[in-house]
């Protein structure tokens, strides 16, 4: 893919979107796993409701920029049409993010703040994404057989609708619940350290942050799929007649038109620089480098190396788990969360409703090998 100006122009954005994301996340230490776990494992809202609350606010924007004509394609690309096993690879990934101390960006940003141990989960993303693809072509398969649906791809679709009233509705709630846990005081705690920022400001950073990507390349965040491509060009340097033959590498490119490019380009999952490397690579780049930042400013940045190989080995297996659930759904919390849930798409609410019982089941898990 030829690196002309207007494609310099995109990475460089979602580098800046990628660095101001870190910096926040790090900052307040944003972490989507334990807005879960917290709230099923220790009945706590702190985290918990700064997540509705960038989920509502996402939603707000969105369709906002969906009443202005502002999105094109809508709903986005790459959500497809719901099927049970966007519940089950929820369900994994739940289990996963709880093992690993966070998710598939949790991970990037507390790699950057100096946690060798988000580097174990990161390596265990990494073999995760190349054990899926060695079973890719049987899972499509029983995708297609657990469908619920041919065409559509969101909630309004599914009950033959237009999204303004639903999503306004699911607007209304969020909205309420995250003003009545504020009423409450279970968004803060008390006794932040120095440069700590508060949770909800975080919440209505991402947001904003995730508008700022879908207007520049019509998409939401989303990461998984580097890692995916990570472990190809790996692999293809040990064993290339063995990637060469495996469809999840190789299958059919996917074309895209960015809003801020004049050409469509494609790309997959397979070891090459293409759209998929171009929208996901700089932000994962600007995480970690934004974490680093904050980190250093606060005099923090330290790499300590000696741990305790049986926490190392726990975060490892979490990281390979999150990975084969977001590459089963398919896509990560992220993905879903501040991109298809503000739109109601049926796999990102599906993806949710597995995500719960996974984690509280990971959290059950967890507190056992502890013990």
């Amino acid at each position: 893919m030829p690196l002309d100006l207007s494609v310099w122009i995109v990475a460089i954005s979602l580098l800046a979107v990628g660095l101001i994301a870190g910096f926040f996340m790090h900052r307040s230490d944003f972490c989507f796993v334990g807005a879960f776990r917290d709230l099923l494992l220790f009945r706590s809202f702190h985290r918990f409701g700064s997540l509705i609350l960038a989920i509502t606010v996402a939603a707000t924007l969105i369709e906002m920029a969906r009443l202005l004509g502002w999105l094109q394609p809508y709903p986005f690309s790459w959500y497809g049409t719901p099927s049970m096993v966007n519940v089950f690879g929820g369900f994994l990934f739940g289990i996963g993010m709880v093992f690993a101390g966070g998710c598939v960006v949790g991970v990037l940003y507390k790699f950057g703040g100096g946690s060798v141990l988000a580097g174990a989960a990161i390596v265990g993303l990494l073999v995760g994404s190349g054990i899926y693809a060695e079973f890719h072509p049987a899972w499509i398969q029983v995708a297609k057989a657990l469908r619920l649906h041919d065409h559509a791809t969101t909630l309004p679709q599914l009950i033959d609708i237009g999204p303004f009233w639903p999503i306004i509705l699911f607007i209304g709630l969020g909205g309420y619940v995250s003003l009545y846990l504020r009423r409450q005081g279970k968004q803060e705690l008390m006794g932040q350290p120095d440069g700590y920022i508060p949770l909800w400001i975080s919440a209505v950073v991402l947001a904003f942050l995730g508008l700022a990507t879908i207007m520049i390349t019509g998409l939401p965040m989303g990461v998984t799929t580097t890692y995916a491509k990570t472990a190809a060009w790996i692999e293809t340097l040990a064993f290339p007649e063995h990637v060469a033959g495996l469809t999840f590498f190789n299958a059919k490119a996917v074309s895209l038109s960015l809003p801020t490019l004049t050409r469509e380009m494609s790309g997959n999952a397979g070891a090459q620089w293409d759209v998929v490397a171009l929208l996901q690579a700089p932000l994962i780049v600007g995480i970690v480098g934004g974490a680093m930042l904050s980190a250093a400013l606060l005099g923090e940045l330290k790499f300590f190396w000696k741990l305790p190989l049986r926490q190392v080995v726990m975060v490892f297996c979490g990281g390979v788990i999150m990975a084969l659930g977001s590459r089963m759904t398919p896509g990560c919390n992220l993905w879903h969360l501040l991109g298809g849930v503000p739109i109601l798409a049926a796999q990102s609410l599906l993806f949710v409703l597995g995500l719960f019982p996974g984690t509280w089941l990971g959290g059950i898990m967890l507190k056992r090998i502890l013990i």
